[in-house]
């Protein structure tokens, strides 16, 4: 079977998802076209050899509707010949896209293709949609299907997990976020945002927190106890049966920040990369999907890191990055805890609680810094994984690729 291989990383900076962040002026769309140009700009490619584009997102309305992949493949100059499509696994739409293209790169449907994800949270947001899963009611109780939040707290229950421990996995991630910011981890993918509208501009991550505290975070309320009170708590419980009652503990330090954002993949084989000129930067070994309880929710992205490393015959020991989604501190917790995943190898330069979480885009941001993070250390095997609502997980685990 021919092998897939990653050749370029690109991604934007993550804006806050606020009218008020730095790339609020900026579509889904116009992040897009910005993005690949800059693919092509900085390898020197020829758009015709491009096979397909796939790009993931949550919110598939309004302007991130109407398949933006091959509009902004059309926009950014790459010719009337290149497809794309646009796949929806709600936050884990952006490693999906990336796991699905490098599966048709090994079946030999494709030969050089671009995969990523894209989301503007600050111009389409959360549940934009109105789809049943979050606006029927009788939906919503025949399957549990809860705010996010209120899983997150449910998990910590279920786990048993304090206050204190949740908010010092909060401090941790957004103190590493500030050091490798400052020490420059992220230049070589990321491409500056030039100011458009009343937006200045953006080159950073600009949801990090530097003076983060345990002090800090212990003065935050819980965010989800008022939505837990208001009948989510009820239908959780009403689904689920493993406990009487949920704590309510996270707070908006130890959820993911919403951000704006986009990141791009160029992946092929390894003889369209030679033709292209561009030395493989590593192997996709496979990537799982996988389901949990949608009440539960967010443990499935965990569910798929094992699975993935169990197909490829390794086990959590071998993999020297996780690169795995905050959706809450709790999950990460138990992720570090029944993984072995400690601090060094899982997410070594912070998570989306710091640096924020673009829905669509988060899962492709993931899988190319661990393989970035696989080349400054000299590690082997990274795997980039997010839970999504409805108890999704995707999983990509990678090879780097050495002389």
């Amino acid at each position: 079977m021919t092998e897939a291989f990653v050749l370029d990383y690109v991604r934007t900076p993550r804006g806050k998802a606020s009218p008020k962040g730095g790339l609020h002026d900026w579509s889904a769309l116009d992040l897009l076209v910005h993005l690949k140009k800059a693919l092509v700009e900085r390898n020197g490619l020829d758009v015709e050899t491009i096979d397909d584009v796939t790009v993931g997102s949550a919110s598939q309305v309004a302007e991130q509707g109407g398949n933006i992949a091959r509009t902004a493949a059309l926009l950014a100059g790459w010719g009337d010949s290149v497809p794309g499509g646009t796949i929806n696994r709600f936050c884990a739409s952006g490693v999906d896209a990336v796991g699905q293209t490098a599966a048709r790169v090994r079946g030999g449907d494709l030969n050089l293709a671009v995969a990523g994800g894209v989301e503007s949270v600050s111009r389409v947001p959360m549940f934009a949609d109105q789809g049943p899963l979050w606006t029927d009611p009788k939906i919503i109780r025949a399957i549990g299907s809860v705010h996010m939040g209120i899983a997150a707290d449910l998990n910590a229950t279920l786990e048993g997990f304090t206050r204190e421990q949740l908010d010092t996995y909060g401090v941790e991630t957004q103190l590493k976020a500030a050091r490798a910011q400052a020490e420059g981890v992220f230049a070589r993918s990321l491409v500056p945002v030039p100011p458009k509208g009343d937006s200045p501009g953006l080159d950073h991550d600009e949801l990090v927190r530097p003076g983060t505290t345990l002090e800090s975070l212990g003065q935050l309320p819980p965010a989800f106890a008022e939505l837990g009170e208001s009948g989510q708590d009820a239908i959780a419980l009403g689904a689920y049966s493993g406990v009487s009652t949920i704590e309510h503990l996270h707070t908006v330090g130890t959820s993911p920040a919403m951000a704006d954002a986009s990141a791009l993949l160029l992946i092929g084989t390894a003889a369209s990369a030679e033709r292209a000129g561009i030395a493989p930067r590593a192997r996709i070994i496979g990537s799982a999907s996988t389901a949990v309880n949608p009440v539960v929710m967010l443990t499935a992205g965990q569910s798929a890191v094992e699975q993935v490393i169990a197909r490829a015959g390794l086990t959590p020991d071998d993999i020297d990055v996780f690169e795995f989604a905050e959706a809450f501190a709790a999950l990460c917790l138990r992720f570090r805890r029944d993984l072995g995943a400690g601090p060094d190898r899982m997410n070594p330069h912070g998570g989306t609680m710091a640096m924020g979480h673009a829905f669509g885009a988060t899962g492709a941001i993931l899988v190319g810094s661990c393989v970035e993070e696989l080349e400054r250390r000299g590690g082997r095997y990274g795997v980039a994984a997010v839970s999504g609502a409805a108890g999704l997980g995707v999983a990509v685990l990678v090879e780097r690729v050495t002389a």
